[in-house]
């Protein structure tokens, strides 16, 4: 296994649309096993293959306390169950020290292939529904600052590229 890379926004490669996996291989349970590794060690609880440069339409999530319940999702499809919003305090990987407000469904229904390709199917809600939400967002190339003032965004984005400026 291997820690990968994670982008920062506003990293333009954040915004590409992943490809579905047409077959789940080894590589792609190799990419899973990093993608896993590369989150508890950031530390987080979720991570897009397209926040480490690989655009497939894989991600994994563990919203444990003990972080021992690593879930896995391949070309996951999401329909909402209640389209009544709930309001959740976001951050991200790609967007490090920053937390804003969003709103989501609160109640989902999932289904994906796991990381031996099998398809499964799940009702979600609370934090795990938000985090797939968010999670798959960075699969359609979209980003939890997409949801905020522009202003607030440009405010992100100066912050983000000053830090990234002073560690190069």
């Amino acid at each position: 296994m291997a820690l990968l890379d994670i982008l920062e926004f506003p990293d333009p490669r954040l915004r590409t649309k992943a490809a579905p996996v047409a077959e789940v291989t080894d590589a792609t349970r190799n990419l899973v096993d990093n993608l896993l590794e590369t989150m508890y060690a950031a530390p987080g609880i979720g991570l897009a293959a397209t926040q480490v440069n690989v655009h497939q339409r894989v991600l994994v999530i563990d919203v444990s306390e003990e972080h021992n319940q690593p879930l896995v999702f391949i070309n996951p499809e999401v329909t909402v169950l209640n389209p009544e919003l709930g309001e959740y305090d976001e951050g991200c990987l790609s967007v490090p020290g920053f937390y804003e407000t969003v709103q989501r469904p609160q109640r989902i229904s999932v289904t994906a292939l796991d990381r031996n390709g099998e398809c499964f199917s799940r009702e979600l809600d609370g934090l795990l529904a938000i985090c797939l939400q968010h999670e798959i967002d960075h699969l359609d190339g979209k980003l939890f600052v997409d949801y905020i003032s522009p202003v607030k965004r440009q405010r992100i984005r100066k912050k983000l590229q000053k830090e990234q400026r002073r560690q190069d």
